[in-house]
């Protein structure tokens, strides 16, 4: 069985995460990308993973990264369309008049 087989694991959506954790795969590439770490300072924030689960994880969204990428980008959607339904209920709050009878 290959590394990526012995690491990666997927939920009931299909969703690949560490095999033996709840960590996602996607949430290590998101900090890998954003935060430009490396592995090693990967396993320094998460030093409950292991450098092979860690480069497993690097080496499937290599392999997926078109995928890896669209989930990325829905998930920034997501948050996108929360924050400003949140901000939008709080400037609706702050300027919105009470009604006198």
């Amino acid at each position: 069985m290959n590394a990526t087989c012995d690491h990666i694991q997927f939920d009931e959506q299909g969703i690949p995460f560490i095999a033996g954790t709840k960590i996602k795969v996607v949430e290590i590439i998101v900090e890998y990308l954003a935060y430009a770490w490396s592995p090693e300072e990967i396993h320094f924030q998460h030093p409950n993973l292991s450098l092979g689960q860690i480069h497993t994880a690097l080496a499937y969204y290599w392999d997926n990264q078109e995928k890896m990428d669209a989930e990325i980008k829905n998930r920034i959607e997501k948050i996108d369309k929360l924050n400003n339904k949140h901000s939008n209920l709080k400037l609706n709050k702050k300027f919105s008049f009470e009604k006198t009878s």
